[in-house]
């Protein structure tokens, strides 16, 4: 099973290339404001000077997230200097994933030292027009003149036991690219983790 895992994820083109909900890569996002862990509201505008976003989709008790916070930290330092910073949003519903609460994020990221804002979202609302299905789920994005676009949806890499040896670097590929003024080579990937939790 995870060499069929691994298969799958060295070979986007097998993928598909659409959501089959929320955005698509191409699509104009509309901004959010969300409360982050230090109780303070963020949003994309809450970033003036950014060329972009790193939004992930992650949360406390998914251990194939958690397993990739030492990898989103170090997005975080690579590239916020630089215009694309990491913005993590809590997908689950805490009703129905009881170690999902506010007071869980705010814990988590302490104790895991997140360097990045960690944002709750009620009701689910930001999730589902983003579409995200599992945790950790990315979406990075490029601010345009119409607007901020979708450039890259899917895994941070093909990587997820951190042990691959042919590992490719997604989201920091797509990054690299569009700051050197050119569109990402692959623009999706299958994004693997635990499934988000809600009620419907």
């Amino acid at each position: 099973m995870r060499n069929l895992l691994l298969l799958v994820l060295l070979l986007p083109g097998l993928c598909s290339r659409a959501q089959e909900k929320g955005y698509a890569v191409g699509a104009v996002v509309t901004d959010f404001k969300l409360k982050n862990v230090d109780n303070n509201t963020v949003s994309l505008a809450s970033y003036p000077n950014a060329r972009g976003y790193i939004v992930i989709f992650g949360c406390n008790s998914c251990p194939v997230s958690r397993g990739y916070e030492n990898r989103m930290v170090a997005l975080q330092e690579k590239f916020s200097g630089k215009g694309f910073p990491v913005i993590m949003i809590n997908p689950n519903d805490p009703e129905v994933a009881s170690s999902e609460s506010f007071a869980d994020m705010q814990q988590h990221a302490r104790k895991s030292s997140l360097n990045f804002p960690y944002l709750e979202d009620p009701g689910q609302v930001v999730t589902r027009r983003f579409g995200a299905l599992r945790t950790p789920h990315v979406f990075v994005l490029q601010k345009t003149p119409k607007g901020i676009v979708v450039a890259y949806i899917g895994a941070i890499d093909n990587d997820p036991d951190n042990g691959n040896a042919q590992k490719i670097n997604y989201v920091q590929n797509a990054v690299n690219s569009l700051l050197a003024g050119q569109q990402p080579e692959v623009t999706f990937t299958k994004a693997v983790g635990c499934g988000v939790k809600s009620k419907g």
